[in-house]
C-alpha cells in the first residue's frame, strides 16, 4: 500500500460545487460565479496544443478549449485525417438507439495479430475529455512524428460511446464540469446510464462494446472519464477495478498497479500535471473520514474488465479544472499508456493467460467497510473550504476557497461479510431466452442437453423480496434466499454452464443470486414474484398452523420477524402470506429462482 501511495498520491476530497469564480459562462438563470476558485496551473504539456494557424488544429484547440465538437464535425475531422493518412483508418462498430453510427479509429502500421489498446471516450457523453485528447494524440501519430507508438501496439480508439447522449448537449448538463460550455447527457436515448451496464447489457451501445472487446481483446482498455464531488490540487486521476487491491484476478492488477501506475503518474508529473489514484469519499462533508476502497461488480467497465481479464483503466480527470488543463492530461496520460503497452506486451499477454487459467473456488458477494484504515495518505493534497448558512437547504453548506492545504487521510477498505462457493454448473432453463441470449453475448460458453436428466441440484427460494426503485432501465430486486437440495428431472434444452472456463467467474457474477450484479438482482425474471394460486383462509389457516408445529426453524424465523416487526405482528393478512411462502412446494414458480446449482 505505501508503494501504491507514493506512485499515486490519493485524491483531494470534498464536496460539491460551492460559490466562488468561474472562467467559461453560466446559464443565465444561475448565480454568475457557480464553480469555486480556479487553482492556477502551468503545465509543460501546454506545448502540444496546436497554434492557431495549424490546418490541422483540431476543433476544441481553435476554440480554445471552450468548446466540444458536435458528433458530425468529429466525424468530419477525422475522416479527414484518414483520408490524409495511411495509419488512420474508421469502422462502424454497431449503432446506437437512435441508429448512428458507433464509430471506432484503427491507428495502425499494419502487421498480423500486433496487441491492442482500446481507449474510449464519453461513455457519461457530458465527460468528454477523452474524445478531444484522442483527436490531438491521432492527428500527432498521423502527421506529427509519433508514429513510432505504433510500432509494437495498435491503438483503437472510440471517440464517442454515448453518441445520444452526446448529442443532447446543454449548458444545464454537468453544471459541475469546468467547461466545455456545453456538454453532453449522461444516459443514452433510454436514458441508461452505459456504465452501469456493462453486465446486463440492455443498451445496443453496450451490446456492441461487448462484442467489440471479444473481437479484440485488448492487452489495456481505458476508460475515458470525468469525476464529481471535491475540489482538489490534483487534475488527473485514474483506478482500477476495486482500486487494484481488491480485483479478482490478480496478475493483470498486480501490473496495473506496479507497472502502469508508476509509469503514467511519471509521466503526467514531468508534463506538469498533479496525478492520483481516483478518490471515493467516505462522507464528503466530512473529508477527514477518509477514502473508501472497496471490489467492483461487472457493471462497470472497469469491473468488467477484471472479470474477462482485461486490465482496465478507468480515468477521472478532475471536474474543476479547467478543460485545456484536463484534455492535456488525458493525452499525455494515453500517451504513456501507449509506450508502456508496448514494451510491457509480453508481460500483460501473460498476466491474462493466467488469469483466465485461474478457477476461483468461491467469490465476494457482500461487504462492509473497515474498523480500521487499511493505509494512509501523507500529505493528501486538497483545498481548504469554509461553511455559510444555505438560505434554500438551511443547513451549512461548503464553500471551497481556493487555498491549498494538505493532511493525513485515512484509507477504508472493506471486510468480507458473505462469500458463495462456486457450484460445478448453473442449469438455466430453456425458456430464459433473455438470459441465455447475454450469455451468449458476454462469450460464455454453455452446452445445451438433448435428453432428460435428472440430477440431485440446488434450489434458490427467495426471501423477503422487494423490487427497488427504477434504475437503468430495471426495476433491480433484493433479497435474501434460502437454498435447498432436490431431485429434479431437466427437460431437453436446458442449458448447462459450467464454472470451469475462462469466463466461469463473469458467469458466477452474473448467475450467482447473492452476487450484486446478478441477472436476478437487476431484476430479469419479474415472473417469480408472481402470487400463487390463492386459497381461503378457513383453508389455509390450518396449514400454516400444521408447518409451525412441525417445522422448528420456520417457527424460529416467525417468532424473531414477529417480535421485530410489532406492524407485521398485528397484521393477520401479512402473516399468513409470509407462512404461506414457507409451505414446502406451494408454487413451482413463486420465488423460486429458475436456475439451478450443479454442486
Amino acid at each position: 500500500m505505501r508503494t501504491i501511495l507514493r506512485t499515486m498520491p490519493v485524491l483531494a476530497l470534498l464536496a460539491c460545487p460551492a460559490l466562488g469564480a468561474q472562467s467559461t459562462p453560466a446559464p443565465s438563470s444561475l448565480p454568475a460565479s457557480i464553480l469555486p476558485p480556479e487553482l492556477p496551473w502551468s503545465g509543460a504539456s501546454k506545448r502540444l496544443v496546436a497554434p492557431g494557424n495549424d490546418p490541422w488544429i483540431t476543433p476544441a484547440e481553435r476554440d480554445g478549449f471552450a468548446n466540444t465538437p458536435r458528433y458530425e464535425e468529429t466525424r468530419a475531422w477525422l475522416e479527414r485525417l484518414a483520408a490524409a493518412s495511411p495509419l488512420i483508418s474508421i469502422e462502424t462498430f454497431g449503432h446506437t438507439g437512435e441508429g448512428r453510427d458507433l464509430l471506432l479509429v484503427r491507428a495502425s502500421k499494419g502487421g498480423s495479430n500486433k496487441p491492442v489498446v482500446l481507449v474510449q471516450a464519453g461513455i457519461h457523453s457530458g465527460e468528454i475529455d477523452g474524445k478531444d485528447a484522442g483527436l490531438m494524440l491521432l492527428r500527432d501519430i498521423a502527421i506529427r512524428g509519433k508514429d513510432k507508438l505504433l510500432d509494437q501496439v495498435d491503438l483503437v480508439f472510440v471517440p464517442v460511446y454515448n453518441i445520444d447522449g452526446h448529442e443532447r448537449m446543454s449548458r444545464w448538463n454537468f453544471p459541475a464540469l469546468r467547461g466545455p460550455v456545453e456538454k453532453g447527457y449522461v444516459g443514452n436515448a433510454r436514458n441508461i446510464n452505459l456504465n452501469r451496464d456493462y453486465a446486463k447489457a440492455d443498451a445496443p451501445e453496450t451490446r456492441a462494446m461487448i462484442a467489440l472487446l471479444r473481437k479484440l481483446d485488448p492487452i489495456l482498455y481505458i476508460d475515458c472519464h470525468v469525476s464529481d464531488g471535491f475540489d482538489m490540487q490534483y487534475d488527473t486521476t485514474f483506478t482500477y477495478a476495486g482500486w487494484g487491491t481488491y480485483a479478482y484476478h490478480r496478475s493483470s492488477a498486480d501490473w496495473l498497479m506496479t507497472r502502469f501506475g508508476p509509469k503514467v503518474t511519471d509521466a503526467l508529473e514531468a508534463a506538469g500535471h498533479v496525478p492520483t489514484i481516483y478518490p471515493s469519499p467516505i462522507d464528503v462533508r466530512t473529508p477527514e473520514k477518509g477514502i473508501r476502497y472497496a471490489p467492483e461488480g461487472p457493471r462497470y467497465s472497469t469491473g468488467y474488465g477484471d472479470f474477462i481479464g482485461v486490465p482496465t483503466v478507468l480515468v477521472e480527470n478532475h471536474m474543476l479544472k479547467p478543460y485545456r488543463q484536463r484534455v492535456l492530461g488525458t493525452y499525455v496520460l494515453l500517451e504513456a499508456a501507449l509506450k508502456l503497452a508496448a514494451q510491457d506486451k509480453d508481460r500483460i499477454v501473460a498476466a491474462k493467460t493466467q488469469d483466465r487459467s485461474s478457477r476461483p473456488a468461491d467469490m465476494l458477494v457482500r461487504w462492509k467497510p473497515a474498523e480500521q484504515p487499511i493505509g494512509w495518505v501523507e500529505n493528501f493534497k486538497g483545498v481548504a473550504f469554509e461553511t455559510y448558512r444555505s438560505p434554500a437547504t438551511g443547513r451549512l453548506e461548503q464553500r471551497w476557497t481556493g487555498k491549498p492545504v494538505t493532511w493525513r487521510m485515512p484509507i477504508i477498505g472493506q471486510d468480507p461479510v458473505e462469500t458463495v462457493k462456486l457450484p460445478k454448473a448453473w442449469w438455466v432453463p430453456r425458456e430464459q431466452v433473455e438470459v441465455i441470449d447475454r450469455l451468449r453475448l458476454h462469450g460464455i460458453r454453455f452446452e445445451t442437453i438433448s435428453a432428460p436428466r435428472a440430477l440431485t441440484l440446488d434450489r434458490v427460494r427467495l426471501l423477503d423480496a422487494k423490487v427497488q426503485r427504477a434504475q437503468d432501465g430495471r426495476l433491480p430486486l433484493k433479497a435474501s434466499f434460502q437454498h435447498e437440495s432436490i431431485s429434479e428431472t431437466l427437460p431437453p434444452g436446458t442449458i448447462r454452464v459450467p464454472s470451469d472456463q475462462p469466463l466461469g467467474l463473469l458467469a458466477a457474477a452474473l448467475l450467482e443470486p447473492e452476487a450484486p450484479d446478478s441477472f436476478l438482482g437487476w431484476g430479469f425474471f419479474p415472473e417469480m414474484l408472481s402470487r400463487p394460486a390463492g386459497a381461503e383462509a378457513f383453508v389455509l389457516a390450518p396449514m400454516v398452523d400444521a408447518l409451525l408445529a412441525g417445522n422448528a426453524d420456520v417457527k424460529a424465523a416467525f417468532e424473531a420477524k414477529l417480535a421485530a416487526e410489532p406492524e407485521f405482528a398485528g397484521d393477520g393478512q401479512a402473516r399468513l402470506e409470509w407462512l404461506t411462502a414457507h409451505l414446502p412446494e406451494r408454487d413451482p414458480y413463486a420465488l423460486i429462482y429458475p436456475v439451478r446449482r450443479e454442486l
